[in-house]
């Protein structure tokens, strides 16, 4: 086993390994210089958001303006969490084996295209399709920034960045569908900027990270298992594809959902085969075996339904229910992003100072179900106010969870496998959003077909504009009393991560990067180690080549 100075992007890596270059006595990083790879971090991070709430209040003038259908409107979001879960496990899985600057650099590239497609589509399945290949850009984004962030800085510290973390998705949560509302209700500019919008952001992402990112890179044997990450995606598109269309294209208890989900079923079983017997599998079976990554996995499906379905929902409902323009829509849900914000600021600084995240993450997993439960109160009628203390109740649960439940993993184990542990977290969040988004469509569409008498839920015409004005308002109450039951299906999934929250045991954050040199955290009040610690610090990235 070779150490070399004290915490590296692996710093303690499988018998063999050796980190080049830079010498041991190679000083750590610097605040200055954390934050200056933090600001291209962030820039991605920031545009990797904004890619899935932008389109949030610009979908009903999307779908209008392309003739689309509820299951395609539910499709042009459920398509890039698609890609973005399906790939996410492979892009951590590549971060342990290879340079996570070079796969960063791809994965923004890759969204980067996607973009620009989605930008110049001529209809809704072409649209679906472009904002797939954003989704498997996206996948990586929010997987290796995650990934990079741990391998430069020790849990115990981690605290302190992640409030900017907070504060970013906070911007890009609130500024996402103020943006799409203002691009749609300007006429000069039109719903496609909703999409190359966020191009110049990743351009400057892509810059940033070239010019300050450093990473020293861990040589060790590399095999790729090809055959399992196949069967993984595989198995992964066909349930959600279910997930997407059952009830809606299909019945749930038809010849095609049998054929779907057994497929998934045989697919994915062959990948658990597979994974248990490769050299280096791309989810390790190992992980599962231990009590906190197994139980963040099964919080994060639950999170992900709240994280990624209520700001679509929301959304909707405050335009097709309320009668709101999208500009208005984007403001109304500034509640729910501010208490994001600010609970995952605040507790990033608390947590870094006392080492201790349990409390702030069961109170967390408490807010989730109350909060949507609350929401699942509402109707076409709904106090605005109330509907707006309901978001902040649900925006400090996700706020508190979100990051957190990767941060309980991430200090559990060991530097070789953080990509690959941070990738199965994100994975499963967006597993969870993906299929909720789905699902909750799905009911959504369902119940405003029963309150209107259609014979689906894609019958009812989502340009409201077109309707006879009778109509409309008979639509418009339909929408608005039916995302309630929407709210009430995602509080049972908030309920399953409570109950798994409760099950985690806290183990201390470390004050280093890799848990093979792990010391006891400091006691609580206790000083912590700055980033310019010398060996075990916080902070060490190295100026070596991870040039990739």
């Amino acid at each position: 086993m070779v150490v070399s100075g004290g915490t590296q992007d692996a710093a303690v890596v499988a018998t063999g390994a050796a980190v080049h270059p830079g010498p041991d006595d190679q000083p750590p990083m610097s605040h200055r210089e954390i934050m200056r790879v933090f600001s291209g971090l962030l820039l991605a991070l920031l545009v990797a958001i904004l890619s899935s709430t932008i389109v949030a209040n610009a979908l009903p003038t999307i779908t209008a303006e392309l003739g689309g259908t509820q299951a395609q409107y539910t499709w042009v979001v459920t398509a890039t969490l698609l890609g973005a879960t399906a790939t996410t496990p492979v892009w951590g899985k590549l971060a342990d084996l290879f340079s996570k600057k070079l796969l960063l650099q791809i994965a923004l590239s890759v969204f980067t295209i996607g973009s620009v497609l989605g930008g110049l589509a001529q209809s809704m399945p072409m649209l679906i399709g472009f904002r797939a290949v954003q989704g498997l850009g996206l996948g990586g984004v929010q997987a290796l920034v995650q990934v990079v962030i741990a391998a430069m800085i020790s849990p115990r510290e981690r605290g302190r960045y992640s409030g900017y973390l907070g504060a970013v998705f906070a911007v890009g949560t609130v500024s996402g569908p103020l943006i799409g509302g203002l691009i749609v209700d300007t006429p000069w500019l039109g719903w496609r900027w909703c999409f190359l919008a966020g191009v110049p952001v990743a351009v400057a992402a892509l810059v940033v990270i070239g010019r300050t990112l450093r990473l020293p890179t861990v040589r060790r044997p590399v095999r790729v298992d090809w055959l399992g990450a196949t069967l993984l995606v595989g198995g992964v598109s066909l349930l959600l594809v279910w997930v997407s269309l059952a009830g809606q294209s299909f019945a749930w208890a038809s010849p095609t959902t049998a054929l779907l989900v057994g497929g998934a079923v045989v697919l994915l079983g062959l990948a658990v085969l597979v994974e248990a017997r490769a050299v280096d599998p791309v989810v390790p079976l190992r992980f599962f075996r231990d009590r906190t990554t197994a139980l963040s996995v099964v919080a994060g499906v639950g999170t992900g339904v709240a994280m990624f379905g209520v700001p679509v929902f929301v959304g909707q409902y405050f335009q097709l229910g309320r009668g709101y323009s999208p500009t208005v829509a984007g403001l109304m849900t500034i509640p729910l992003v501010l208490s994001l914000a600010f609970t995952s600021t605040l507790s990033g600084q608390l947590i870094s100072r006392s080492g201790r995240w349990k409390r702030f993450l069961l109170v967390g997993a408490v807010a989730l179900p109350v909060g949507l439960g609350l929401l699942a109160t509402i109707d076409h009628r709904t106090d605005l106010v109330l509907v707006g203390v309901f978001l902040a109740v649900v925006g400090a649960g996700v706020g508190l969870c979100a990051q957190n439940l990767v941060l309980a993993v991430q200090n559990t184990v060991p530097a070789r496998d953080l990509g690959s542990a941070t990738a199965l977290v994100t994975f499963f969040r967006s597993l969870g959003g993906a299929s909720g988004v789905s699902a909750l469509g799905a009911v959504l569409s369902a119940s405003v077909a029963a309150r209107v008498g259609t014979g689906g839920g894609q019958s009812a015409s989502l340009d409201l504009a077109g309707l006879p004005e009778g109509v409309r308002a008979e639509v418009m109450t339909a929408f608005g009393d039916a995302t309630g039951t929407v709210f009430l299906v995602a509080a049972l999934a908030a309920l399953v991560a409570l109950f798994a929250v409760l099950g985690i045991r806290e183990v201390p954050l470390r004050t280093t990067v890799d848990v093979e040199h792990a010391v006891p955290a400091p006691a609580v009040g206790a000083p912590v180690p700055s980033p310019g610690t010398p060996a075990g610090s916080a902070g060490r990235s190295g100026d070596g080549a991870d040039r990739g």
